[in-house]
């Protein structure tokens, strides 16, 4: 018996999830999806632009447009402090930066431990949730970044 079981394990499917907070909620999104994780940088806000978009920055010589996850999420802002970072993703071939309070850790994860989400978690709306993880003393809410943003948001971030 002890055998099948490790072989089923090895067989089961891993997420593997940058992990983040945004107040007292932890977040998770794939991997994959993440570029990389810089310290807050000078951002430079832009005319015209929806709340969320806090602006753009000079990442290397390539000006990005930042997303404030919080103002997107329906969470209220905060001052940003030291642990606060931006995550740089690609969405759609244009690379975003998503401010979030902090950035926890790299998390592998079992694919059997997650569940779809309900129809509300923390008032955040659930079709920007994958799944929620529920590890041995803590709850990761799993986001799809790009249902984060509408097509129209998308459209609006190309032109900044």
């Amino acid at each position: 018996m002890l055998g099948e079981q490790t072989l089923k394990d090895d067989h089961e499917e891993i997420l593997q999830l940058v992990s983040f907070k945004i107040g007292r909620e932890e977040f998770g999104v794939d991997i994959l999806r993440v570029q990389e994780i810089i310290k807050m940088l000078q951002i430079t806000s832009v005319p015209n632009t929806s709340d969320f978009i806090e602006g753009v920055v000079n990442l290397r010589g390539k000006v990005i447009p930042v997303v404030d996850l919080r103002t997107k999420l329906g969470i209220v802002k905060k001052v940003h402090d030291k642990d606060t970072r931006i995550v740089v993703v690609e969405l759609d071939d244009k690379t975003v930066g998503f401010i979030v309070d902090e950035v926890n850790e790299v998390l592998r994860i079992p694919k059997s431990i997650t569940e779809a989400p309900p129809e509300m978690v923390s008032s955040i709306h659930s079709d920007f949730i994958t799944a929620v993880g529920k590890l041995e003393d803590r709850l990761i809410i799993l986001l799809d970044l790009e249902k984060t943003l509408s097509t129209n948001d998308i459209r609006e971030l190309e032109s900044v």
